[in-house]
C-alpha cells in the first residue's frame, strides 16, 4: 500500500508533480506534496523544540537550583517529570493522530508545550517548576509523533522521502548536543529562565506554519480509540521509565525500583496479549511484529541508551574533570552535531543508493561503539584534541548514518491509518531508551567509582580518578549497547532491505 495522506474534501485538487506516486482513481490529490519542503520546515522546527528540550534544560540545573532554592533530591525529578510523561504518553499521542487528525494533534501539542514552558519559565518554586516540565511531556507525546507522521503521509516520492529522512534524522541526532551549547549560552548571559521561554519561540513559528500549510489528513477508515489499551499501555510505561529513574536516586533493589519495573514489565505482557484481542488497537501489533521495524525500535532503544548516557557522563567530565564553563562545554560537543549531519547528508545521497539498510544501521553502530571505546582511554588529564575530538567524530559519523536509516526503517511500510502509531514507537523508542539507558548506565558508573575509592588510599586526586574510573565503566557499557544494537540490527534487518513505499 502507498504510504500517503488522506486529505479531507475541502481540500483542492493540484496539479500531481512529476516523481510523486499517483493518488489512487477518485481521490483527492495530497495537498501537502506542492508545499512539502515547507511542511518539513515547520515538522523540523517542532521537533528541534522538544529535542532540544531534552538537554537544554540539563545545563539550566544548577543555576536554576540556585535560584530556585530545591535540595540535590528533587534536581533530577526536573527531567524526570518530562520524560515520565512524554514517555508514557506517547502510544496515546500517536494513535489520537490517527483517530482525530494529524494537524490536529500537532497544532494541540505546539500550544500546549507553549504554554507549560511559559509556566516553567516563571516557576516561583521547584514543584510549579516540576508540574510544568510534567505538562511539556504530556503535550510532547501529542506533538512528536504527529510530527513524524506527517513527513511519511507528505512525502510520496522515494528519494524525496530519503532526503526528507536524512534531514529529519540529522536534527534528531544533533539537537541534544546543540542544546548543550544553547543551554550553556542561555545560562550565562541571559537566565536559566530563558531555556525554558526559548520554547515559546519555536512553537509560534511552528504553529504559524502549521496553519496555514497542513491539511488534517487522517486516514478515511480511522480506528477508535481503545480505552483499556490507553490505560494499560501508559501504566507499563510509566512503570519502566519510573523504576529506571528511582533506581539513580534509591538504587536497583530498593522497593520502589524493583516494584515500578516489575509492575510495568507484567503490564507490558498484559499489555501485548491485549492488542492481539482488542478489534481497536492502541498499538496494532501489525506495526512491531514487522520483522524490520521491530530490529530498528530495538536499534533505536539500545543506541539512545548509549547516547544520552554519554552526553551525560561527557558533560560532566568535561565540566567538572576538565574545568570548562557551561558555553565552552557546548562548543566543545559541537563535533557531534557536526558529524551527524554530514553523516547523514552522505548517508542520504550516496549510501542509500549502494548499500542495504541492514548495513548501514550495523556499521554505524559498530563505528559509535568504536568511539566509546576510544573515551575508555581518556584520563583527567588527557588532551581534547588527541582523545575526545576522534571519539566524537566516529560516535557522529556512526549515529548519524544508523540513526536516520533506523528511523526510516521504524516508519517503512505502514499504512497511512498507523503512520502515528509508527511514529509513537520511533518516539517511544528513543524516549525509553534514554531514560533507561542513563538509569543504568550512570548506577555502573557510580558503583565503579565507589568501589574505586574504597580500594585507594585517599589523596589529592583520589576523587578525580576515582570519578574518571567511573565514566570510563560507563563509556565500555555504551560500547556494548551500540554493538548490541548492531547485533540486533544486522540479524533481524532482511538482507536486501532497501528505501522504498510499499507495504511488506
Amino acid at each position: 500500500m502507498s504510504v500517503q495522506g488522506h486529505p479531507e474534501a475541502e481540500a483542492q485538487d493540484q496539479p500531481h508533480p512529476p516523481g510523486a506516486l499517483a493518488a489512487e482513481a477518485g481521490q483527492v490529490t495530497d495537498p501537502h506534496y506542492a508545499r512539502r519542503w515547507l511542511v518539513l520546515a515547520v515538522v523540523l522546527t517542532a521537533q528541534v523544540m522538544i529535542l532540544l528540550d531534552g538537554t537544554v534544560v540539563n545545563v539550566a540545573l544548577p543555576s536554576a537550583q540556585r535560584a530556585l532554592g530545591f535540595s540535590d533530591a528533587a534536581r533530577p525529578w526536573v527531567i524526570t517529570a518530562y520524560v515520565l510523561a512524554f514517555g508514557s504518553l506517547l502510544p496515546l499521542g500517536g494513535r489520537l493522530a490517527d483517530v482525530v487528525g494529524r494537524k490536529t494533534m500537532f497544532m494541540i501539542g505546539l500550544v500546549g508545550f507553549a504554554l507549560a514552558s511559559a509556566l516553567g519559565g516563571a516557576a516561583p518554586n521547584v514543584g510549579t517548576l516540576l508540574a510544568a516540565r510534567a505538562v511539556q511531556g504530556v503535550f510532547a507525546a501529542a506533538l512528536a509523533p504527529a510530527a513524524l507522521s506527517l513527513l511519511v503521509v507528505t512525502f510520496t516520492d522515494l528519494k524525496e522521502l530519503n532526503k526528507a529522512f536524512a534531514i529529519f534524522g540529522a536534527v534528531a541526532g544533533s539537537a541534544g548536543a546543540i542544546g548543550l551549547l544553547l543551554g550553556g549560552v542561555l545560562t550565562d548571559y541571559v537566565s536559566w529562565r530563558w531555556c525554558m521561554y526559548i520554547n515559546i519561540i519555536f512553537a509560534v513559528i511552528a504553529a504559524v506554519g502549521g496553519i496555514r500549510l497542513l491539511h488534517n489528513s487522517r486516514d478515511a477508515n480511522r480506528p477508535r480509540l481503545s480505552i483499556p489499551s490507553t490505560l494499560i499501555g501508559s501504566a507499563a510505561l510509566f512503570g519502566l521509565v519510573f523504576g529506571s529513574a528511582k533506581a539513580q536516586t534509591s538504587g536497583w533493589g530498593a522497593a520502589v525500583t524493583v516494584t515500578s519495573l516489575v509492575a510495568g514489565g507484567l503490564l507490558l505482557v498484559m499489555f501485548v496479549v491485549l492488542q492481539k484481542y482488542e478489534q481497536h488497537p492502541l498499538i496494532p501489533l501489525r506495526v512491531i511484529a514487522d520483522r524490520n521495524r521491530g530490529a530498528a525500535y530495538l536499534a533505536l532503544v539500545l543506541t539512545y541508551g548509549a547516547m544520552f548516557a554519554m552526553f551525560l557522563f561527557l558533560t560532566y567530565y568535561i565540566q567538572d574533570v576538565k574545568g570548562y564553563s557551561p558555553v565552552i562545554t557546548g562548543v566543545a560537543f559541537l563535533p557531534i552535531p557536526v558529524t551527524i549531519g554530514v553523516a547523514a547528508t552522505i548517508t542520504q545521497g550516496l549510501l542509500l543508493q549502494h548499500l542495504t539498510m541492514r548495513t548501514i544501521v550495523s556499521g554505524g553502530l559498530i563505528l559509535a561503539a568504536a568511539g566509546a571505546v576510544l573515551l575508555t582511554r581518556a584520563d583527567a588529564s588527557s588532551n581534547y584534541a588527541a582523545w575526545l575530538l576522534p571519539s566524537m567524530i566516529l560516535m557522529g559519523i556512526g549515529i548519524g548514518s544508523a540513526g536516520v536509516v533506523a528511523i526510516a526503517t521504524g516508519q517503512q511500510g505502514v499504512e497511512p491509518r498507523d503512520a502515528g502509531t509508527a511514529g509513537a514507537m520511533n518516539n517511544v523508542a528513543q524516549q525509553v531508551g534514554s531514560a533507561i539507558g542513563v538509569a543504568l548506565l550512570s548506577t555502573f558508573a557510580a558503583t565503579a567509582t565507589g568501589h574505586y575509592l574504597a580500594h585507594h588510599p585517599a589523596g589529592t586526586r583520589t576523587a578525580v580518578d576515582a570519578t574518571v574510573h567511573g565514566f570510563t565503566v560507563g563509556y565500555w557499557w555504551a560500547a556494548g549497547l551500540f554493538f548490541a544494537a548492531a547485533i540486533l540490527a544486522g540479524a533481524l534487518i532482511r538482507p536486501g532491505t532497501r528505501m522504498h513505499h510499499t507495504q511488506n
